[in-house]
């Protein structure tokens, strides 16, 4: 049993962080793919739980040897997902979360077409102003920037398979947990959990 690979993507500030890290506390099947970045830690974030914190220098290593499954630009920082933790994880049958942008939506995606998409949107431009300026981590020039970026994710809206509106936190959650629960339902899970059941009612 090969567990399956969820996209979940948003704009800055949607709250697509929050959303999974709900989902992984309260659904023990699944684990979230920690992506190395070069960006700056932020106040209260930790190395190897929300981010694997590498130089410029050690992510381009990383690069060149093919540790990534996924790599992307974002807001002048890189991100990368790292590919053998990956897919050990899978091989012990875990669902594997993985929070990313667009880009390496796609880049995941054409390697992996099975592999679901969710993204995540916040209920209008106006909430998510405000919830960038509440983070109080980024300056007024950084919060326009990624106003500005945002329009650029949301027209990729369509490349994904379910869209989440998170007005609502909790109703938000729940609708990542069914979406989950959903994917898990499909004929092809279905029979790779099953098939020796499948098999005996046959």
């Amino acid at each position: 049993m090969k567990g399956s690979v969820i996209i979940v993507s948003a704009p800055s500030g949607a709250g697509k962080t929050s959303l999974v890290k709900e989902l992984v506390e309260r659904d023990p099947a699944t684990r979230k793919s920690v992506s190395h970045t070069t960006r700056p830690r932020r106040p209260g974030e930790q190395d190897g739980i929300d981010y694997h914190f590498v130089s410029a220098g050690t992510f381009q290593g990383m690069l060149e040897a093919g540790e990534f499954l996924e790599s992307a630009e974002v807001h002048g920082n890189m991100y990368g997902t790292g590919q053998k933790w990956l897919e050990e994880q899978r091989r012990q049958g875990s669902d594997i979360v993985l929070e990313i942008d667009w880009q390496g939506a796609k880049q995941v995606r054409g390697l992996m077409p099975e592999a679901v998409g969710i993204f995540v949107l916040p209920p209008s431009v106006d909430t998510l102003r405000g919830r960038l300026t509440k983070r109080a981590q980024d300056s007024d020039q950084v919060i326009a920037r990624r106003l500005a970026a945002a329009r650029n994710e949301v027209s990729h809206v369509h490349e994904f398979d379910y869209v989440i509106i998170n007005d609502d936190f909790d109703t938000a959650v729940q609708d990542l947990i069914c979406i989950v629960r959903s994917i898990r339902l499909r004929l092809t899970a279905q029979l790779d959990r099953n098939q020796a059941l499948i098999n005996s009612i046959k």
